[in-house]
């Protein structure tokens, strides 16, 4: 019976100096595997030139390169590029490249399916099937990277953690990812040019900050109000805003990073002056930008779009509050790439 190799990203730098002194070979290879896996992305053994044939056979017979394949690309008539990502066990998940006129972002995704139940995201209708493993995260800012290059002519400048899954509920893998793409010996991008979105567990801000991590957090709020917001994200009622609040205000005290909050207004749901006097009450321990989110349609015609006049009236008793507020026009609709539509559809 054939023994499951091992994927071979999983290893650290020293325990891949480990294995080559084991093999009798010099540890300085480990080194020399550590970085074509990393910063050049090597996509199988056969790429690694500066090793011997034997070496790279060795490796070949003892490893694995588990590596994403972008099963179909989409590109939106506003530039939006959109991957079908296919991952070693033909799972497949969905990441996003966003172009401005000054950046490239890309929209990764942490889970294949979601943990969580946001009665108005399309992803959440999927059932969950499995965390991403650090590396699986990595391969996607690297594509995302490659066609930022090829069609925008300019590298990669941000990353958001907003595509399937939640990444606080894969926190350690998300953290191991991120670390790889900030190291010198990956990506060697900045902290400061990720943000990872949650839709709220309190536990795990409150490790974050724990943690000290540099990256910056986003929050999926949509209501401040709690009977609202667990009626269109039920696992408020088990992570209620009080509790989301005392971790974020443990977050700011323990960072002095100002918070994001990436919300939808809907008709008829939390279009009411109400709701956003509950905003502003909510925002008013720390430091904080709200972006109000053009709502994308997932077909069921239950969440709709609020009128104009609701959005002003948001933008008018914000910014009367001294809260950043900013409107945010979804980008690739036209191949359900925009927010909330991420589902497989492709």
């Amino acid at each position: 019976m054939e023994t499951k190799k091992k994927d071979i990203r999983a290893l650290t730098k020293e325990q891949l100096r480990d294995f080559f002194l084991k093999q009798g070979d010099k540890a300085f290879r480990g080194n020399q595997v550590y970085e074509w896996l990393w910063q050049k992305s090597a996509h199988s053994f056969e790429d690694m030139t500066n090793l011997s044939l034997e070496t790279r056979q060795m490796l070949k017979d003892n490893f694995v390169i588990n590596h994403i394949k972008v099963d179909q690309m989409q590109r939106s008539a506003d530039g939006t590029i959109k991957n079908a990502v296919r991952l070693h066990d033909n799972l497949i998940v969905e990441s996003v490249l966003i172009p401005t006129a000054t950046r490239t972002t890309a929209c990764v995704s942490s889970q294949v399916g979601c943990s969580l139940d946001c009665r108005f995201c399309a992803t959440a209708r999927l059932k969950r099937m499995r965390n991403l493993n650090p590396d699986e995260i990595y391969d996607q800012v690297v594509a995302i990277d490659n066609e930022s290059r090829l069609y925008h002519n300019r590298p990669l400048s941000n990353i958001v953690f907003m595509g399937m899954g939640e990444p606080l509920m894969n926190y350690n893998n998300v953290l191991k990812a991120i670390d790889k793409i900030t190291s010198p010996e990956g990506l060697g991008m900045s902290p400061k040019r990720i943000v990872v979105s949650t839709s709220g567990v309190p536990k795990m801000i409150k490790k974050m900050a724990d943690d000290k991590v540099k990256f910056k957090l986003a929050v999926s709020l949509h209501s401040a109000i709690d009977d609202i917001r667990t009626s269109i994200m039920p696992f408020n009622a088990t992570f209620p805003l009080h509790d989301l609040r005392e971790a974020l205000q443990y977050w700011y005290a323990a960072t002095k990073n100002r918070i994001t909050y990436e919300y939808v207004v809907w008709d008829g749901i939390n279009d009411k002056r109400k709701d956003v006097e509950a905003l502003v009450e909510f925002c008013k321990f720390a430091p904080s930008k709200v972006n109000l989110i053009e709502y994308n349609p997932i077909d069921d015609g239950e969440f709709q779009q609020a009128n104009s006049k609701a959005i002003d009236m948001y933008v008018d008793i914000l910014e009367a509050n001294n809260i950043t507020v900013t409107v945010r026009r979804s980008r690739g609709k036209d191949i359900d790439a925009a927010c909330g539509q991420l589902a497989n559809k492709s």
